[in-house]
């Protein structure tokens, strides 16, 4: 790990953060995939940290919630008993997202059940510095989860997307059933109607398969161990948050929710380890 120069380290981080496999950096950079994997839990575990500390107290009125499938080693139905006492089969990654500023403010891997919801809900109940609009898709979990850790002190509504039979024959085995609507129920409180929505964080979803090879579906470089998973999303959401420049803002979520004030160099994300 030493021995990387900065230089090194760097194009071994921007080849990560652009959705490359462990094997690919390693292919592209020539460095050993243990060494880079080194380099992904040490540099996870300092972005985690950081953003732990650095995301308080946000000024955010408007909060969108949405879980999003993987799988660590193989998936649920192909799972041993044995393989899932080590931390194998399915993995939702919890995701909240500021509508206005797009600021990712916490995620949480875990499964898909209450007790992850109330976990998740908790944290972002920490980092909020008033009451919030938020807005979840029709997941059960969701129900009880924001009336234990919000109370009455939350304007909440679930968004029920309503589909259609799934496609069938070959050419479409994989076409997702087709979205007749949708229907917006008020939980608590009184949200406005116009923001009830899931569209960002689901844009968000789509940008974390597009950015992380571990989500790309139908391919083999799903992750192999849990750990590595949470460091690669701390990794992912910091160049998110601090260091990517957001098209329709003209700066990063960061900037635009008052957190920095300035776009992050990678050499500064990596300068996190010390």
């Amino acid at each position: 790990m030493n021995k990387l120069s900065i230089e090194e380290r760097t194009r071994i981080v921007a080849a990560l953060v652009e959705g490359n496999s462990m094997r690919a950096v390693s292919r592209i950079t020539g460095v050993a995939r243990n060494t880079i994997n080194k380099l992904l839990v040490d540099l996870g575990g300092a972005c985690s940290n950081y953003q732990d500390r650095a995301l308080r107290s946000l000024q955010c009125k408007r909060i969108q919630c949405d879980e999003v499938w993987s799988f660590i080693g193989a998936k649920e139905k192909n799972c041993t008993e044995e393989m899932k006492a080590n931390g194998a089969g399915d993995v939702w990654t919890w995701v909240a997202i500021d509508a206005d500023t797009k600021l990712v403010p916490c995620w949480f891997v875990g499964e898909r059940h209450a007790g992850c919801a109330y976990h998740f809900l908790s944290d972002l109940k920490d980092r909020l510095a008033h009451r919030v609009q938020l807005t979840s898709d029709g997941h059960r979990a969701y129900f009880h989860a924001v009336e234990d850790v919000f109370g009455t002190e939350i304007d909440f509504a679930m968004l029920q997307k309503i589909y259609g039979a799934a496609p069938e024959g070959p050419q479409v085995r994989y076409s997702p059933a087709i979205c007749m609507g949708a229907k917006k129920a008020v939980i608590t409180g009184n949200p406005d109607h116009a923001h009830i929505s899931t569209s960002y964080v689901e844009r968000q979803n789509l940008t974390m398969r597009m950015q992380m090879r571990r989500f790309t579906r139908l391919t083999n470089g799903f992750s192999k161990k849990v750990e590595n998973h949470e460091h690669m999303l701390a990794l992912h959401y910091m160049h998110y948050n601090f260091a990517r420049i957001h098209q329709s803002l003209r700066v990063t979520p960061a900037m635009e929710a008052g957190v920095s004030d300035h776009v992050w160099e990678l050499d500064e994300i990596i300068a996190l380890l010390g």
